[in-house]
């Protein structure tokens, strides 16, 4: 039997997070993971992430999991992939399965970070090929590069489907629809309105009556719900497509922590079936720890904070660090992580419908229903100006943790302060030099740089564009506005590519004066 003084299940973002922080403080740590590749979901995700520098805001996914991976191995940490955890016991004993061998090892300390497992829904021909969660969409374009389809139907509107319905479109699929069950979006709206103004049609208060098809997907049918989740007769709706994708939610994979003797909850607000726990990741059992969506399902820059929490924990539960060390750590991960618990999609408010702003600004609800801020609504938000010249219009109207505009416009023309949830504005008085730093570091694509004295009955518009092939200056087209529907002719003027924007491309269009406040989109 190997003996390690931790041992760390899952080399997601919090297993590695936890065994980076563990390892700095002397412990001899072991992570093991099912997969091949060590990271988690983070390889998985090639946007942008959200909140501050400390949270690794506007780095994309793999990027951040390329860092822990490195910042791991100088550490110390001992990775072993391929290794299957099949159970954990009394006294904090695992076995593992590598390469169909079963081996015993047993820690002073054990943290589970296994992260979590996505969700199904059930309806005729669910079980067709083509029907696949959105998860492993994911897995197959950013992981393996392999279209999961040409046309595709998304079911279920939270962060994770509005995500992955904008990759789909990236990797140059086709989605026909999003849908989902509940009367509004779930997700941030910054992401529902970049998929939004794409073309993709929004059917809330719908979900999936069959799936058709002998031998694969080949079509789908959608209905109306009620508010008791009952088709409305005379509603359903027909979409030939090739895949359905399912983003329905995640459940915590807390398997191993019920086998050992932990003590659990079924508890809907964090996900189903999790162990009791401490803020510190700390169980029923002493020397068990749990960090990430295994304790309750969160973003992945919470998961990497409570994390290093628990690696911290870990450590002074094993007295490689003195309590005081230990609380001082805690008390600056704590206030990073409430920064992330702030704001419309704080814990506190899942399932509660949010009506105005923390400024006191209505929500939209055209947002909220059709996944884009209606063009009457659009005015009322801070961050949305006109003036002469060239200035930003940030289209960012729900208070969630983010601040990178904040950082990285050098003319400090944008300003959120102390609260990271505060909805960014323009700081009047201020010079904008239309660097485009803004534009491309915003990681909901929610900025825009507008020039209404372009030319003479002209105005140009710079958007975030992340798609191939880029168009070159001089490219017609049509300007799509929030709701993808065409707008005006439009014609590429520039596109700007440079190291700093990290792949968001700078294109500028030129279009009818009259249409500067509306044209969000370029298609061609």
């Amino acid at each position: 039997m190997k003996r390690y003084d931790l041992i760390i299940v899952g080399a997601g973002p919090s297993g590695l997070s936890a065994a980076i922080e563990a390892a700095k403080r002397g412990l001899k740590v072991v992570v093991f993971d099912e997969n091949e590749r060590p990271g988690g979901q983070l390889f998985k995700q090639i946007h942008k992430f959200f909140g501050s520098k400390e949270h690794k805001a506007k780095i994309r996914g793999f990027k951040i999991g390329e860092d822990l991976l490195k910042e791991a191995d100088e550490s110390g940490v001992q990775v072993v992939l391929n290794a299957t955890v099949c159970g954990m016991y009394q006294d904090k004993e695992i076995t593992v399965r590598i390469n169909d061998e079963i081996h015993h090892c047993k820690g002073d300390a054990v943290i589970i970070a296994t992260g979590a497992s996505e969700n199904m829904v059930t309806f005729p021909g669910w079980t067709l090929p083509g029907v696949i969660g959105a998860g492993a969409a994911q897995t197959m374009m950013n992981i393996h590069g392999v279209k999961p389809g040409s046309k595709i139907l998304m079911l279920g509107s939270g962060n994770v489907g509005l995500v992955v319905s904008f990759q789909l479109i990236q990797c140059g699929c086709e989605v026909v629809a999003l849908v989902d069950a509940a009367p509004r979006v779930g997700g941030y709206g910054v992401h529902a309105a970049k998929v939004a103004r794409t073309g993709v049609p929004f059917y809330l208060s719908h979900t999936i009556v069959k799936a058709e098809g002998d031998e694969k997907v080949e079509g789908v049918t959608i209905a109306e719900v009620d508010s008791n989740f009952n088709f409305i007769p005379g509603t359903e709706k027909h979409f030939d497509v090739d895949t359905i994708c399912l983003a329905v939610g995640l459940s915590p994979m807390s398997q191993l922590l019920k086998m050992a003797g932990c003590k659990m909850e079924d508890n809907p607000k964090r996900g189903g079936q999790v162990p009791i726990c401490d803020e510190y990741g700390r169980t029923s059992i002493p020397g068990v720890f749990v960090a990430g969506d295994v304790s309750g399902i969160e973003e992945a820059s919470s998961a990497m904070i409570e994390g290093r929490m628990a690696g911290i924990a870990a450590a002074e539960y094993l007295g490689y660090i003195e309590k005081e060390e230990m609380d001082q750590n805690l008390y600056e991960l704590e206030n990073a992580l409430e920064g992330l618990r702030q704001g419309m999609f704080a814990p506190k408010n899942r399932g509660k419908l949010i009506e105005k702003t923390d400024e006191g600004i209505d929500i939209s609800m055209n947002l909220l229903k059709k996944g884009y801020v209606a063009d009457d609504e659009i005015e009322r938000f801070p961050g949305v100006i006109k003036r002469p010249g060239i200035h930003p219009i940030i289209e960012c109207t729900q208070n969630i943790p983010c601040n990178p505009c904040q950082d990285s416009c050098p003319k400090k023309c944008i300003l959120i302060g102390d609260n990271i949830t505060s909805l960014p504005k323009i700081v009047e008085g201020s010079e904008c030099i239309g660097c485009g730093m803004c534009v491309a570091s915003c990681s909901g694509q929610a900025i825009f740089l507008v020039n209404e004295e372009y030319e003479t009955g002209f105005a140009s518009v710079t958007i975030p564009y992340e798609f191939l092939p880029l168009p070159e200056a001089g490219t017609k087209g049509i300007a799509l506005g929030r709701d993808g529907k065409e707008v005006c002719e439009a014609e590429v003027i520039d596109v700007k590519s440079a190291k700093a924007f990290d792949k968001t491309h700078l294109l500028t269009m030129k279009v009818p004066s009259e249409f500067v406040m509306k044209a969000r989109f370029f298609k061609y």
